[in-house]
C-alpha cells in the first residue's frame, strides 16, 4: 500500500498594504496550526513573503520575517535579482499544491492574489474573485446587503473627488444625512485602519481628509450606541456560523490601537445575547456570505441595541485576523473546533471551491 504524500501548501503573507504587520502575526499562528497534531502528516508548508514594496521572497527570507514577528528591513533582504524578488515567483512557489493566503487589506484580501491563483489554476484557502472584491470594498459591500435586504446602520458613500471639488456641500450633505457622532471609514481598508469618529465638522472634514490618502472611494456611517458581535462563517458549499461574540473595550470606540494593544480589549464568548437574537445573528451571517459571494471563511460584524433589539451588519471580512488576539479562530474554538482543526477544513475548503470554478466553466465566486 502506497503511502500518501503530504500537499504541499504556499503560505503566502506580508503584502503592500496598511495591515502588512497584522498579516506577520496572523501567518505565525496559522503556521502554528499547520505544524500541529495530524496536520504534521497531512501537509508540508513552505512560507513566502510579500515585503511592502510587492516583491515575493523565498522561505529562507519568510521564516526569519515570522521568527521577528515585525516587518522585513531593506538590510534583511538579500539582492533580489538573485532570489526572484522584483518579478516572478522565487524558488519553490511553482511546486505549491493549494495556496494559503493570509493577507489582509488591498493587494490580498481584495480579490487580486485570488486572481492570480485563479488564472494559475490552483486551490487557495478563501473566497474567489469577486467575493474577495466584493467583500473588501464598502461600497461595493454595502450595496449588496442593501440588495438582500439586510438591516444596516444609515450610511453615505462618497469619492475623494467630491470633497476635494466641493468640500463644504459634502459637509453638508453628510451632516444632514447623518448627524453626530458619524465614522469615516477608506472603502478598502481593514482592521479599523483609516477610521475616524467625527463629533464636529471640524473632525469630519479632518477624517475625511485622512481617508481620502487611503481611498478614493469613501464611506462615512452614522454612530449608534450599541454592542459589537461578530459571527465567524466556514464552508463553501455548505455554510457554518459559528456562535457569538462580543468585544468589549473601554475606549471611545475600537480603533486600530484598541484592535492589536495588549489589555486594551478583551472579548465574551459566547456572547451574553438571548438565543433567538443568536440565531438570527447567525443567519444573517450566513445571508451576509451569501450576498457578496463570500466562500471559505469570513466573520461577520454586527452592531446590536440592546433597548431596541436592533440588529444592524455592520461589515464582512473575507480574509479575517488570525492574530491571538483575532475573534475568528476563538470563535471557532468555543463552538467546538480547535485552530489546528480549522485550518484544515480550510484547505479542505480550497479544494472544494477549485472543483466547483471548474464544474462551472471557471467562474471565479
Amino acid at each position: 500500500m502506497m503511502t500518501q504524500l503530504p500537499t504541499h501548501l504556499g503560505l503566502v503573507f506580508g503584502g503592500v498594504s496598511g495591515e502588512h504587520a497584522v498579516s506577520i502575526r496572523s501567518a505565525a499562528t496559522v503556521l502554528a496550526a499547520l505544524g500541529r497534531g495530524t496536520n504534521t502528516e497531512r501537509y508540508r508548508v513552505s512560507c513566502f513573503y510579500i515585503d511592502q514594496r510587492g516583491r515575493w521572497w523565498p522561505p529562507s527570507v519568510a521564516q526569519r520575517v515570522l521568527e521577528r514577528g515585525t516587518p522585513a528591513l531593506a538590510a534583511d533582504l538579500p539582492d533580489p535579482d538573485r532570489h526572484g524578488g522584483f518579478r516572478g515567483f522565487p524558488a519553490g512557489a511553482l511546486e505549491v499544491e493549494v495556496w494559503f493566503p493570509v493577507l489582509h487589506g488591498p493587494n490580498g484580501e481584495d480579490g487580486t492574489i485570488q486572481g492570480l491563483f485563479t488564472l494559475m489554476q490552483l486551490p487557495f484557502v478563501g473566497s474567489g474573485v469577486l467575493g474577495s472584491a466584493v467583500g473588501m470594498d464598502k461600497q461595493a459591500m454595502k450595496a449588496a446587503f442593501a440588495a438582500a435586504e439586510l438591516p444596516q446602520v444609515p450610511y453615505c458613500c462618497l469619492d475623494a473627488a467630491e470633497l476635494k471639488a466641493a468640500p463644504d456641500a459634502v459637509l453638508e450633505r453628510l451632516e444632514t444625512a447623518l448627524g453626530y457622532p458619524c465614522f469615516v471609514k477608506p472603502a478598502n481598508m481593514g482592521s479599523s485602519v483609516g477610521i475616524s469618529k467625527a463629533s464636529d465638522r471640524p473632525g469630519l472634514l479632518a477624517g475625511l481628509q485622512l481617508a481620502a490618502t487611503l481611498d478614493p472611494r469613501l464611506v462615512v456611517e452614522q454612530g449608534v450606541k450599541a454592542r459589537e458581535l461578530e459571527c465567524a462563517v466556514l464552508g463553501v458549499g455548505q455554510l457554518r456560523a459559528s456562535v457569538l461574540g462580543e468585544i468589549c473595550f473601554e475606549a471611545d470606540w475600537y480603533d486600530y490601537d484598541t484592535k492589536y494593544s495588549d489589555g486594551s480589549s478583551h472579548t465574551v464568548i459566547p456572547a451574553e445575547v438571548p438565543a433567538e437574537l443568536a440565531q438570527r445573528a447567525q443567519a444573517m451571517a450566513i445571508a451576509a456570505c451569501r450576498a457578496v459571494a463570500a466562500a471559505g471563511l469570513s466573520r461577520v460584524d454586527f452592531f446590536y441595541d440592546e433597548n431596541s433589539g436592533d440588529l444592524w451588519i455592520n461589515e464582512i471580512n473575507t480574509l479575517p485576523g488570525f492574530t491571538s488576539q483575532s475573534m475568528y479562530p476563538m470563535l471557532w474554538q468555543a463552538t467546538g473546533l480547535p485552530l489546528e482543526d480549522l485550518v484544515h477544513e480550510l484547505v479542505l475548503g480550497a479544494r472544494e471551491s477549485f472543483g466547483q470554478r471548474h464544474h462551472f466553466g471557471g467562474a471565479t465566486a
